[in-house]
């Protein structure tokens, strides 16, 4: 179903956004908008949101099944404007965000689904899940200028690191449990990307409820949601597994000409599997046994 935007959707809502778990997809382009949707669809997402510019045309029945709202994905702040109105509409209701050619892995996605995680992170009284954005490239850009191919995907194993968070609140102090991650070809070309834009870590998944609200750099109003873990043990962290930097990259004059390939000797062959993310550390399974 197609609606005219935010309000004209959570007009006609109904007990849409109650039935989460709720993937939220921004679709900046039509690249890999049909496997984004899919690849949460079989995660176990009841009810998935596509924003997308009114004039983006997408191949028949790529969104069967999908709530198509018209979105200015261009405009400032687009992901906010979008999705702040929907945790007011739906206290209690888990969501995901991301974009599209963007895929989300969890521990034991190959035999638990997102609902089963959910609900066990929630009897640990815990409301958001940490993710690391881990970028995907295509291996030859000779064959894939636009930088992704699912069949070639490669990302890097190694090259990650994190720094406590500064609280500006107190100077000289750093937040509680809070980190900013960055690794990837954020910092492999951090000279192409704005400071503002080089971390990798993002509150992909979380549970709404009143008064919370998504800041332009990835993290919200209540601080215990971009906590990584609770004060007594670790906690489940997640990876959006992700061909947008690369695509930016690519498309960006100012980059692309300078990118011949982003291999190294840190890539390493996408398997499309979370066991693999695990295996390297990239993701963790917490008290989740």
């Amino acid at each position: 179903m197609r609606h005219s935007g935010v309000r004209a959707f959570l007009g006609r809502a109904g007990a849409t956004l109650a039935r989460g778990p709720v993937a939220v997809v921004l679709a900046e382009d039509a690249v890999e908008v049909g496997s984004t949707l899919s690849h949460h669809r079989a995660a176990g997402f009841r009810e998935i949101l596509l924003l997308a510019h009114p004039a983006l045309d997408l191949p028949p029945g790529t969104a069967d099944g999908v709530h198509r709202i018209d979105h200015d994905v261009f405009a400032d702040d687009a992901l906010c404007r979008a999705l702040n109105p929907l945790i007011a509409a739906a206290p209690g209701t888990w969501f995901l965000y991301c974009y599209n050619a963007e895929y989300l892995f969890h521990p034991f996605a190959e035999t638990r689904n997102i609902r089963e995680l959910i609900a066990f992170h929630a009897e640990e009284r815990r409301d958001a899940v940490l993710a690391y954005v881990i970028d995907l490239y295509a291996a030859d850009l000779a064959r894939h200028p636009d930088a992704v191919s699912q069949d070639t995907a490669m990302f890097d194993r190694i090259g990650y690191y994190a720094l406590d968070r500064p609280d500006p609140a107190r100077p000289g102090a750093v937040k509680d449990r809070q980190l900013d991650v960055f690794g990837g070809l954020r910092w492999r070309f951090e000279e192409h990307v704005p400071p503002a834009r080089r971390r990798i870590d993002r509150i992909a998944l979380f549970r709404a409820q009143r008064g919370l609200a998504l800041r332009p750099n990835h993290s919200f109003n209540i601080e215990e949601y971009n906590t990584y873990a609770c004060a007594w043990h670790n906690n489940i962290t997640v990876a959006i597994a992700s061909f947008r930097t690369a695509k930016a990259l690519k498309a960006n004059p100012g980059s692309s000409d300078a990118i011949a390939s982003f291999r190294w000797p840190g890539s390493e062959p996408f398997r499309w599997r979370a066991q693999q993310l695990m295996d390297l550390g990239m993701i963790e399974p917490g008290q989740w046994f």
